[in-house]
């Protein structure tokens, strides 16, 4: 990795924030398959401390949260038995807040989708957090006790429950089922009704699975290596906040949310190995 130019290096990072596998990058840029990972893994360890270090004291005022599924290794019904029950095999959830105004994601975590990894997000996401804010999350029951642990009384919480049909459409597979309709359910403090959504995140969702190849469906591209995934994740919200202008913003989220003033590039990033 060291004795990769810089230029060669944004080469190498360009392809990977822009949806390309491991081997699509090695063939584009012609670099060795274990040099990649190597700068992947170094480069996303770099950008997972900065964010964590830089995302603090933020003056959001209404968050949204979801999760969004993928897996590692193998699907979890392919998992061996020696590895079952086993996280980083099977089954893996990324939980992701976004801020609505900025388009900010501050926080994110990788895990099962279960109360105790819930709550190690929301008082992750808690702890960036300047002033008293609207959350909003699906009707997943987790989210009741861990935003409690995390938040207390301190906030306004509300889920966005979605109902949805039983037709011969939706048993079709990876169709997604009709929703009929949703129904909103204030939990703590005083949510405005109008603020009350998920829809920016749901929408990251397809961000994150349209710029990191481990993401996409139906593809050998999934990650081996539940920690190569994590730094996968950190790259991607790297670049994602602090490089690449939102068209509705037309700025970067961070710079948005007032983290930056200026525009990053992906030299920038690779400079956070230094």
């Amino acid at each position: 990795m060291n004795k990769l130019t810089k230029e060669k290096q944004v080469q190498v990072i360009a392809a990977l924030v822009e949806g390309n596998s491991i081997r699509a990058t090695c063939r584009m840029t012609g670099v060795a398959k274990n040099t990649v990972v190597k700068l992947l893994a170094a480069l996303g360890k770099a950008c997972a401390e900065y964010q964590d270090k830089a995302f603090r004291n933020l003056t959001c005022s209404h968050i949204q949260c979801d999760e969004i599924w993928a897996f590692c290794y193998a699907k979890e019904k392919n998992v061996p038995d020696d590895k079952k029950g086993h996280f980083g095999y099977g089954d893996v959830w990324t939980f992701t807040a976004l801020d609505a105004e900025t388009k900010l994601v501050p926080a994110w975590h990788l895990g099962n989708r279960d109360l105790q990894n819930a709550t190690i997000f929301m008082k992750d996401l808690a702890g960036r957090l300047k002033n008293k804010v609207q959350l909003t999350t699906d009707g997943h029951k987790m989210y009741l006790e861990a935003v409690e642990n995390a938040f207390g009384g301190e906030i306004d919480f509300s889920q966005i429950v979605k109902i949805y049909g039983n037709t011969e459409e939706s048993q079709k597979r990876y169709s997604p089922a009709q929703c009929i309709r949703t129904e909103k359910h204030n939990i703590t403090g005083n949510p405005e009704n109008e603020g009350i959504s998920t829809s920016y995140v749901e929408r990251q969702n397809l961000t994150m699975r349209m710029n990191m190849r481990r993401f996409t469906r139906l593809t050998n591209g999934f990650s081996k290596k539940v920690e190569n995934l994590g730094y996968a994740i950190a790259l991607h919200f790297m670049y994602y906040n602090f490089c690449r202008i939102h068209q509705t913003l037309r700025i970067t989220p961070a710079m948005a949310a007032k983290v930056t003033k200026q525009l990053w590039d992906i030299e920038d990033i690779l400079n956070l190995l230094n």
